[in-house]
């Protein structure tokens, strides 16, 4: 079982930046693709991002793509997610979670573990 703790969120003003990271425990972290996903007060988690066990793939929501760029450091047990020319609408709770079967490069876009407590992310207009 894989436990994930994310972090890095916070107040920004739109135009801004910000870097989440993910950190996982457990050794199999390294085997699986990873993805991020919020959720807006009122809306339904939705997928922002996802990593291949590698990091040889990435995919992207169209919502965020040319915004965010996803990434891993499988050596610290962490992904990360630059979020560049953050929007209002990307306010919401952050999440990470595994996305797919072991070694696989497919992001499966949906959740494959249990979710961690998130991180809020605020963009002020």
């Amino acid at each position: 079982q894989v436990q994930l703790v994310e972090s890095g969120g916070g107040l920004v003003q739109a135009g801004g930046s910000l870097r989440l990271s993910c950190a996982a425990s457990g050794r199999t972290f390294s085997s699986f693709p990873m993805g991020w996903f919020r959720q807006a007060p009122g809306k339904e988690r939705e997928f922002v991002a996802g990593i291949s066990w590698s990091g040889s793939s990435t995919y992207y929501a169209d919502s965020v793509k040319g915004r965010f760029t996803i990434s891993r450091d499988n050596a610290k047990n962490t992904v990360y997610l630059q979020m560049n020319s953050l929007k209002p609408e990307d306010t919401a709770v952050y999440y990470c979670n595994p996305s797919g079967r072991p070694y696989s490069d497919y992001v499966a876009q949906v959740p494959f573990g249990s979710w961690g407590q998130g991180t809020q992310v605020s963009v002020s207009s």
